[in-house]
């Protein structure tokens, strides 16, 4: 199992690593003017994940952090329990397969046949009754500071990461108050959020005071999961659907969208805003990110 090491950028506890040789490489094509170029381009590679032996699903990914992205998947599909005991996790990374070891059985035929294609992206997919885990839940009210959101918008925006060397690629971050504490990517931001998820379960990290920021689209299965992670606030720079609208209101979780400098909304959880910053004081955002976001 990887450990969380604290990062060089302060506060994080892990952050990307835009440098790592196996996350992109290197491909020549042409400009909009002719001339040869070279960018470089985030690699995905296939992992499957078993639950004891039992194999579950094939994910595309970017290969880093396999273990959280395993055991949070199985998480976030309830196919691990609160409290079910994780013998090991094993990776091997010539086989590009993670195996979750437990102390129960495994038989989830019916639920795997229930699977339904989502909107989201490379594992973009929620198990047929995964909305019967919702059924009482109701996350703490917690009070949510905008000068928190504004500071944390503001350093996420400016960490060095995959989004910003080569695009193509969705960002989750876990947060407390002002603080990021571990940002994952993937090609799909599902992904991403297992990662979050697989590393509090590991960790044993509580979620009731915990903030997650994510680049991509506030969905129903990014409501839904951050809901069952017991996460309380989901912020966004991108949009909102309906029904993840419909839901978050539902199980109380706060939700902001469209962060873009001193610009949100919120449309989940409004009472619990606590607007200590004056909007006039925040920077616009800059012109580098801005031209990533469209890309991305």
């Amino acid at each position: 199992m990887q450990l969380a090491e604290r990062s060089g950028l302060t506060g994080y506890l892990i952050a990307p690593d835009p440098a790592a040789p196996r996350l992109t490489r290197a491909v020549e094509g042409v400009d909009h003017t002719g001339n040869r170029t070279t960018i470089r381009v985030v690699e995905e590679r296939p992992l499957t994940i078993f639950l004891n032996a039992q194999e579950i699903v094939t994910a595309m990914t970017i290969g880093d952090y396999p273990q959280y992205l395993a055991l949070g998947f199985l998480r976030n599909q309830g196919m691990l329990a609160d409290g079910e005991a994780v013998l090991g996790v094993d990776y091997d990374e010539e086989l590009e397969t993670v195996v979750v070891r437990t102390d129960g059985q495994t038989s989830y035929e019916e639920k795997l046949r229930k699977k339904t294609r989502t909107s989201g992206c490379a594992v973009g997919t929620v198990f047929g009754d995964m909305m019967e885990g919702l059924e009482g839940v109701r996350l703490p009210a917690v009070e949510v500071k905008t000068s928190d959101i504004y500071a944390l918008a503001a350093q996420i925006n400016r960490t060095p990461s995959l989004y910003l060397e080569a695009g193509a690629i969705h960002g989750t971050v876990l947060c407390q108050g002002a603080r990021p504490l571990v940002y994952m990517e993937d090609v799909g931001r599902h992904n991403a959020v297992d990662k979050i998820a697989g590393w509090m379960l590991s960790e044993g990290v509580a979620a009731g005071d915990k903030l997650l920021y994510t680049t991509g689209r506030l969905t129903s299965e990014m409501v839904i999961k951050t809901a069952m992670m017991g996460i309380p606030v989901l912020a966004s720079r991108s949009g909102f659907t309906a029904w993840g609208v419909e839901i978050a209101r539902e199980v109380g979780l706060t939700l902001i969208g469209r962060m873009r400098g001193k610009r949100f909304v919120c449309l989940s959880g409004e009472d619990r805003l606590l607007r200590d910053a004056d909007p006039e004081s925040v920077a616009e955002e800059d012109g580098r990110h801005r031209r990533k976001s469209a890309e991305g």
